[in-house]
């Protein structure tokens, strides 16, 4: 009898992360996942290599998009330098609450209000070995409503943080 407790405990105590994946991560650790997955982008469009970008997807994102395949979605911001290391000095800004579907993707939608561009994004997450991975990712840098667009960067000057 003592071993089925123990073994319905040890289900129990198996079943809670996978129970949490299920649930919306509280404020901050919600914050440090949108901000790690830009700043991860970002390093990766300063530099042109997307292979740590790429070990942060979800499996099925990884199998569908190759780090080259990464580099073209991303060519524009590569090739224009778009630095959107801004976003660590803020906090985002929610279009909608975030949620859970009922697929059990992490649904993310929302904007850093930083001048004179604005950084939204949309992004969703799946629970992956215990963690919320990215399975897809659009990002938009615009002007924010009176300011400039977006500045590029001399070539002299790709890979170095303002």
């Amino acid at each position: 009898m003592t071993a089925v407790v123990r073994g319905a405990l040890l289900l129990l105590l198996l079943a809670v992360p996978a129970w949490a994946q299920n649930q919306v991560p509280a404020p901050k650790p919600l914050e440090a996942l949108v901000k790690a997955t830009l700043m991860t982008l970002n390093d990766a469009n300063l530099t042109g290599d997307y292979r740590v970008f790429h070990a942060r997807l979800s499996g099925p994102f990884r199998q569908q998009f190759t780090p080259d395949r990464l580099k073209q979605s991303f060519r524009e911001f590569n090739e224009k330098n778009v630095d959107i290391d801004i976003v660590c000095a803020r906090s985002p800004v929610c279009g909608q609450p975030p949620f859970v579907d009922p697929q059990g993707k992490l649904v993310l939608r929302g904007l850093f209000p930083t001048d004179p561009t604005r950084v939204s994004f949309e992004m969703d997450f799946v629970a992956w070995d215990g963690d919320w991975k990215l399975i897809s990712i659009t990002v938009r840098v615009a002007p924010s409503a009176d300011g400039p667009p977006v500045p590029e960067r001399p070539p002299s000057e790709r890979g170095k943080k303002s």
